[in-house]
């Protein structure tokens, strides 16, 4: 009966769909275990871009530009990817660490923000016993600044440690796996929150926003524990002189194609994530959805980039260039953007969540595009697995920033200009502001493409640019 009981463990841990993962140096659970820095890190991403910039804009009538601005802030912080990465390659402590005190660290900073986070978002609303402006602008901006930093502290630390982990087999499934956890947190944590903010109050706002920090505590330390080992360093090898910044990151961009790849990360993410501050407002000030409603965007969002992820698991099977897939994601973005101007005009919720969906599936299919092509960019010199990763997610994190509060810029600029009249009649509403935001998005796609098309060309020219990979590399 042991020996029975054992054979069927066994097997149902080889039926798991991201069995075909582990390794011997890496087990299933711990594979698992270790993912759920990627779920913390989702939820802190719908908590700042699905629901709060809602309540701000909405229930606390905040202006759009201003909490563009507040949820842009992280963007100060999203260059130093590439430096927290590479620290982390050439980190020497006397226990050995060297992933696991940026993790550490990481989550200090973002439990830190999200828990002084709703009260300084009150204050700045003028909920304050005393006339101190300058109190709530201090208090929001530092809130955002801290769980930015964290996040970007613990996703490229974490990235960084599951790629050492992992063997030179396993190593694109792995990082495939984190990123899929990314997506099932952030669908997972829009729909409780959603339904724990139907009923909206400040008092559930504190408690939902520091109920989120906590559960980010556990998580993180729960997905770090023993995950690096132990291996004493003697003083003189941690005086050693390593390598410096400019050399690792000159290693990394030899041969031309990691500049343009940056590049495209950086536009395609500017065009896809210009909408992130404005589509629930846009749901409740224009269709007048609810504060529920709207947030369940963030799942339709979440589920389309998981159907991306399935299929960029199919073409990647069938050898695609990873930068042809990223075209073909970028396309399902135009069509997306489509949807969601046409679905004020026609007063279609429907096609408003239709055009959600198709964002997280275009965006989706490029991220993991982008992603595929910078893991394969192969490694020389000082430039290590935390740098490449570092510099991939400041690429992403810079342009997601800055399209934010460029996004909220022209919607606030455009309605203004619209309610003095200097625009004429038809386009007197509010929803002309974020029409413009859609159709600005729309242009940056095709700029996108024109970026990406030297970068399809070089890759499909040369034999080692197909980036043959298999379908268990990407499961479904």
């Amino acid at each position: 009966m042991i020996i029975k009981a054992n054979a069927l463990k066994k097997l149902s841990l080889k039926a798991l769909p991201f069995a075909d993962a582990a390794s011997p140096d890496l087990p299933l659970r711990q594979l698992l275990r270790l993912s759920l820095f990627q779920v913390s890190v989702g939820m802190a991403s719908v908590m700042l871009l699905g629901t709060l910039n809602r309540v701000m804009i909405v229930e606390l009538g905040i202006p759009a530009m201003l909490v563009a601005l507040m949820i842009a802030i992280p963007v100060l912080v999203a260059p130093f990817r590439a430096l927290v990465g590479f620290k982390s390659d050439n980190y020497r402590s006397a226990i050995g660490w060297k992933r696991i005190p940026y993790l550490w660290f990481g989550t200090l900073w973002q439990f830190g923000g999200l828990a002084i986070m709703p009260m300084a978002l009150l204050v700045l609303a003028g909920d304050r016993a005393i006339d101190a402006d300058w109190a709530g602008y201090l208090g929001a901006g530092l809130a955002f600044l801290m769980t930015g930093l964290g996040m970007h502290m613990t996703q490229t630390a974490g990235l960084a440690l599951a790629a050492d982990r992992a063997t030179e087999e396993t190593r694109p499934r792995v990082v495939a796996l984190l990123y899929v956890m990314l997506l099932v947190g952030m669908a997972i944590s829009s729909i409780i929150i959603g339904t724990l903010l139907r009923d909206y109050s400040a008092l559930r706002l504190v408690q939902v926003v520091q109920g989120t920090a906590v559960v980010t505590m556990l998580l993180n330390v729960t997905a770090l524990w023993k995950q690096e080992h132990v291996q004493p360093m003697s003083k003189a090898e941690r005086d050693a002189e390593g390598p410096t910044f400019r050399d690792a990151w000159l290693d990394l961009t030899k041969g031309g194609d990691a500049g343009r790849l940056l590049a495209v990360v950086f536009f395609g993410t500017l065009a896809f994530n210009m909408q992130d501050v404005l589509l629930e407002p846009y749901g409740g000030e224009i269709l007048g959805l609810s504060v529920s409603a709207t947030t369940l965007l963030t799942a339709s969002w979440a589920f389309g980039a998981l159907a991306g992820f399935t299929m960029a698991a199919r073409w990647l099977a069938s050898a695609t260039d990873p930068m042809r897939m990223a075209g073909r994601g970028i396309l399902a973005g135009l069509a997306a953007f489509c949807c969601v101007i046409f679905a004020a005009p026609m007063g279609s919720t429907v096609m408003f969540f239709a055009g959600a969906a198709l964002i997280g599936f275009g965006g989706g299919l490029f991220g993991i595009a982008t992603l595929t092509a910078a893991m394969t960019m192969p490694a020389v010199g000082a430039a290590g697995r935390g740098l490449a990763l570092g510099a991939w997610g400041a690429a992403q994190a810079t342009g997601a920033g800055l399209s934010i509060f460029i996004g909220g810029a022209i919607r606030d600029l455009v309605n203004h200009a619209a309610g003095n009249g200097m625009l004429s009649e038809a386009l007197a509403t509010p929803a002309t502001g974020y029409s413009v935001v859609y159709h600005t998005e729309i242009g940056l796609l095709f700029l996108t493409l024109i970026v990406l098309g030297p970068l399809v060309r070089a890759r499909a020219m040369t034999p080692e640019g197909t980036g043959k990979l298999q379908l268990s590399d990407f499961p479904t």
